[in-house]
């Protein structure tokens, strides 16, 4: 049945249907030819996005959706242009620092590209060529799911139960994340000088880096309130991701004052299609899940990789390999959902820390959005900007290099990753 399944959703996947679809056909072709009652399928969706913490995945994209409607990434840009817009590449600096603190709050890299994109197209093409811009901008929306709050790590805490919590997941990705971060303006600055690139932006002045931070003071502590009271307990993923949407809400409609009420029936509207494109892989995923438990998959394949290997670092390094190859094949989303219930235990049997390879799990597959074929951001970045594929995979290619080169550290560097949780008794 196992194979039928994959064989099934590779098959329509490659031929470009929706991934949601591909994985629920390939679901249904396994159970019927298992000859179980097809009342299996809606049961099994049913059970699997009938979930609380699930719940926080739409509401963080509607708080990302009413940020911008109500112009906070507007102060966002103003604040990092204030700080570091007269440097070399400083327009592009600016961009991933907008990127660092938005994925604070959306947590999903394709909100961040929609958000920086819209905003910050025009100013990096005046001093940008069209293919290097979209490619900051992708690769600082990439920050979205590293940098707590993250969509990727609720799912991956959801696919792997009790081993992991959702605010563990979040305090791992943030120095990795800031690395990233500051990678990112340095291959930025690299570029500018090589390329040679004008000085854009606004000169460093004490006052207007005060000012702005001043305009942009209640945005800023947003992420401290929501990230902070969920890894202090104060409230679940699911409560904090709520406090985010008032707290977006109250921002837009009396600080900024942008936001209208007209808003926010569209606001609510794209929140919705996205979660839900979430919510089908996930239903769709989970009852291939359940076909694979059937056929023994998981004890199979733990018995098999037992054989090539008993070290711990070689079974990390084989499936950091693998997932480098299924995250440019398959949306991250589907893979999290049909691979982590496989290899999470497998790592715990490995005694490996449940965190630290969650992390790198979820890393990896983070990575998988900005490489073809299937790279959702690439996709997205040509869309807005209309700028060809080939393009901007060039442009592209350095700011991918840098992410398996943090990736690369981490895996030798566990304290990276858990130091951090550590301290919060993770």
């Amino acid at each position: 049945m196992s194979a039928l399944a994959v064989s099934v959703f590779a098959v329509l996947a490659l031929i470009g249907a929706p991934l949601a679809f591909a994985i629920g056909l390939g679901a249904v072709a396994a159970l019927y030819m298992g000859g179980f009652d097809l009342v299996v399928l809606p049961q099994r969706m049913m059970f699997a996005v009938n979930s609380f913490p699930l719940m926080a995945i739409p509401l963080f994209m509607l708080a990302g959706e009413l940020m911008v409607k109500a112009g906070i990434v507007d102060r966002l840009v103003s604040f990092a242009n204030s700080l570091v817009g007269r440097v070399p590449g400083g327009v592009a600096h600016v961009t991933i620092v907008a990127g660092m603190v938005f994925a604070s709050v959306s947590g999903a890299a394709v909100a961040s590209a929609s958000a920086l994109g819209s905003t910050l197209v025009p100013a990096l093409r005046k001093t940008y060529p069209d293919g290097y811009s979209s490619a900051v901008i992708a690769s600082a929306a990439n920050l979205g799911p590293v940098i707590p709050p993250s969509n990727a790590m609720i799912v991956y805490a959801l696919m792997a139960g009790s081993s992991v919590s959702v605010g563990g997941m979040f305090m791992a990705g943030i120095v990795p994340g800031i690395i990233l971060a500051l990678g990112f303006m340095a291959l930025a600055t690299l570029i500018a000088k090589r390329r040679g690139y004008a000085l854009s932006g606004t000169p460093f002045s004490v006052r207007n880096a005060l000012t702005e931070t001043r305009r942009a003071g209640l945005i800023l502590m947003m992420p401290v309130i929501v990230v902070g009271g969920i890894v202090g307990g104060i409230f679940t993923a699911t409560e904090g991701a709520a406090i985010a949407v008032v707290y977006a809400l109250v921002v837009g409609l009396f600080v900024t004052r942008r936001l209208r009420v007209a808003d926010l029936p569209g606001c609510l509207f794209r929140a919705a299609v996205m979660a839900a494109m979430v919510g089908a892989l996930i239903a769709f995923a989970s009852v291939v899940t359940f076909v694979f438990t059937l056929d023994l998959v998981p004890m199979r394949l733990s018995s098999w990789i037992r054989d090539l290997t008993s070290d711990p670092m070689t079974f990390i390094l084989l499936v950091m390999a693998m997932l480098l190859v299924v995250g440019m094949l398959i949306e991250s989303n589907a893979a999290y959902i049909m691979l982590v219930p496989l290899f999470a235990p497998m790592a715990i049997s490995y005694g490996i820390d449940p965190l630290f390879f969650g992390f790198l799990f979820m890393y990896n597959l983070v990575v998988g959005m900005m490489t073809p074929p299937v790279g959702v951001l690439l996709f997205v970045m040509s869309g807005i900007t209309r700028v060809p594929m080939a393009q901007l995979t060039r442009e592209v290619a350095p700011f991918v290099a840098l992410q398996f080169g943090v990736l690369a550290l981490c895996v030798a560097f566990p304290p990276l990753v858990l130091w951090l949780p550590s301290l919060f008794g993770f």
